[in-house]
């Protein structure tokens, strides 16, 4: 049985941390190589997302010091995180065994991937690198991720509590992911969808080790957007609720209207008047906000445009392995 391992790592400037991140992930290679438990020929492929500091120059570098070791691509512009580690993930398809997807800032433990393998022997496809707590983390960044999570379970989306791309996938696990077509990627809700046997590993989040955090508050609220949008209808479904209850309410006071005229008793109520086209001015805007979400990611994928074009690979190994 093969066991070619590619660790596929996205980075985006990341100059500040790829010297350590490679160094790390250099040794734990060689460590799992002298174990047994990979093969000789697996791989540390770096994926560039169209970074403009010397990210690519130093990936490149690491590929001509230790060519058996470091791999990477080079996208032609950037795309986001989720399009760099796809595209990482296609080359990887045709060449590993098993690839192990995870960011460059060293937040998630290396030690974990032992684990991640052992599951794979014993059958598993998919491994989902789960954290076992967030004391790293601040209390809003805390409360909001664990928020976000409990919100696409209550909303029906198949999701691993947790877990971020940090995961290990089989060859056969990759094809099944490569048969989904979307444009807008949203991969912790995509590989669960895939359905072979799957598994969990945990460990404790890590500080990032140097540079920058590529999510702040804006791209992380875009993001829960995505996901919500990507897997789940009921949005849409909740405005359709709410106009049948602010329906209602309109009858009711239809109703109340015309007891209190027929009653003599109307008044004109400047206050009621203008809290109602404030209530309902604002959920008209709010739904026509979710439809048009919903409307934008069908104009994305109706156009089917690419999702990364991939400008220079950098690998050793031959496209397809031999079985």
């Amino acid at each position: 049985m093969s066991n070619r391992l590619y660790i596929v790592v996205p980075c985006y400037k990341e100059e500040a941390v790829l010297p350590e991140t490679s160094r790390r992930l250099g040794e734990k290679l060689e460590a799992l190589k002298k174990q047994g438990k990979i093969d000789t020929d697996s791989r540390i492929l770096f994926v560039n997302d169209g970074s403009k500091d010397q990210t690519w120059p130093l990936i490149a570098q690491y590929h001509k010091e230790a060519p058996d070791t470091f791999s990477g691509v080079n996208l032609s512009r950037n795309r986001g995180h989720q399009n760099a580690l796809l595209a990482g993930l296609s080359i990887a398809a045709a060449k590993a065994d098993m690839v192990i997807s995870m960011d460059a800032d060293l937040q998630d433990d290396i030690n974990a991937v032992d684990a991640m393998i052992d599951e794979y022997h014993n059958g598993y496809d998919i491994v989902y690198g789960v954290r076992s707590k967030r004391e790293t983390d601040t209390f809003f960044k805390r409360f909001t991720a664990e928020g976000f999570y409990k919100i696409m379970q209550h909303l029906g989306v198949d999701i691993v509590f947790n877990h971020a791309d940090y995961r290990l996938m089989s060859r056969r696990a990759l094809e099944g992911l490569m048969q989904f077509s979307e444009v807008n990627l949203f991969l912790r809700g995509i590989v669960p969808q895939i359905g072979y046997p799957s598994t969990t590993v945990t460990y404790a989040r890590a500080e990032r080790f140097a540079g920058e955090s590529k999510y702040p508050l804006k791209k992380m609220i875009a993001f829960a957007a995505d996901g919500v949008t990507s897997f789940s209808v009921k949005p849409i479904r909740l405005v359709f609720f709410a106009g049948i209850i602010v329906f209602l309410c309109s009858l009711i006071m239809f109703g109340y209207a015309i007891v209190t005229k027929i009653a003599g008793k109307s008044t004109s109520g400047w206050s009621s008047l203008m809290a109602s086209i404030w209530m309902l001015g604002g959920i008209q805007l709010l739904g026509l906000g979710i439809v048009g979400e919903y409307i934008g990611k069908i104009y994305n994928e109706t156009k089917r445009r690419p999702r990364f074009i991939i400008e220079q690979v950098l690998d050793t190994n031959n496209a397809e392995q031999e079985k």
